[in-house]
């Protein structure tokens, strides 16, 4: 529970009362909830979206439904899903409209599972419809290794994109390259502006997809080709950048802003579409999270840390429940 705005030490674990399923709601027993960078600002106060104290956070979640309220037809007990949800998810359970559950095929674990949403979608989104990237362009991932990063530099390869990796440590990046990466640079110890300029030749690079904001937003603004596209995602280095706006006149580029939850928002039917398309392929094995760590609930804070520190790989989750025990409805 966070029952007040500041430092993840303020976090505390807490017993309280079963939720229960009322009309138009599920109850789902959480096998798993991905720690996201949205949480640990929502817990400092700092994210877009603001929660009223005091609050549960996490809002990732996989699990199985374990009760069903009156009016709900069209789900069972028992059945794998993923929930959406804002807040509620760091718990062992969690009651939520139905219409905020989505169906899961039943050979997918849910480890993996939790987060896939919220990585997959915003690297689904940043990619096809915001840059509407094409095979055989370049595509800079700055801040490759976390979650996002990897998903998209994955679904960026298959869409047959040349990438480009950059982070912060080697470790990162050769885990970037085992996911697609051809390139990779690490921005804490290489120029990132020259490297850029080395493999992105006098043509620059096509895509941009910044996750990092920082000091590594201009360098890389500079270094895109005529008619690129710069994607403004995140700033997980912890600062806004304010970038020189001409540079997209003289490139003839263009700065796009990739948000998904006020993209189902604004056009929910074209999100749901890409919701489908990404649990098929899912369940098809075309898309494969990494998770790099899992802890069960009582070290939540600890984990936390590990993604504020920067030492995350992928995905990280928090764990109440094995997935090993959890039931398959066929």
């Amino acid at each position: 529970m966070c029952r007040s705005f500041g430092s993840l030490d303020s976090l505390s674990l807490e017993e309280v009362e079963d939720p229960t399923a009322k009309a138009g709601e599920v109850v789902v027993d959480i096998y798993a909830c991905a720690i996201t960078f949205p949480l640990l600002l929502m817990v400092e106060n700092k994210y877009q979206v603001k929660a009223e104290l005091p609050f549960c956070p996490g809002g990732e979640i996989a699990g199985v439904v374990s009760a069903i309220g009156t009016g709900v037809t069209d789900i069972s007990t028992g059945e794998r899903v993923l929930v959406e949800a804002q807040f509620g998810g760091l718990a062992e359970k969690i009651a939520v409209p139905r219409e905020h559950v989505i169906r899961l095929p039943a050979n997918v674990n849910l480890t993996a599972a939790s987060g896939f949403l919220y990585a997959y979608g915003t690297a689904w989104h940043g990619l096809k419809k915001c840059a509407r990237i094409q095979a055989g362009e370049s595509l800079l991932v700055l801040g490759a290794a976390g979650s996002v990063g990897l998903a998209v530099i994955e679904l960026g390869a298959s869409m047959g994109a040349r990438i480009i990796a950059a982070a912060s440590t080697d470790e990162k990046l050769a885990l970037c390259r085992e996911r697609g990466a051809v390139e990779t640079i690490n921005y804490e110890r290489e120029d990132l502006r020259a490297r850029l300029r080395e493999l992105g030749g006098d043509k620059g690079v096509d895509v941009v997809f910044d996750l990092v904001g920082t000091q590594y937003s201009e360098p890389a603004l500079r270094s895109m080709a005529w008619g690129g596209r710069f994607l403004v995602v995140g700033f997980a280095g912890g600062e806004i950048p304010r970038l020189p706006l001409n540079i997209l006149l003289l490139k003839g580029s263009s700065m796009i802003g990739v948000w998904l939850g006020e993209y189902k928002r604004r056009e929910p039917a074209r999100y749901w579409r890409d919701v489908d398309e990404l649990v098929t392929m899912l369940a098809d094995g075309k898309i494969r999270p990494y998770v790099s760590s899992t802890y069960p609930l009582e070290r939540t804070v600890e984990e936390l840390q590990e993604v504020a520190g920067r030492r995350a790989r992928g995905k990280v989750a928090v764990v109440p429940r094995s997935d090993e025990v959890a039931p398959i409805i066929s």
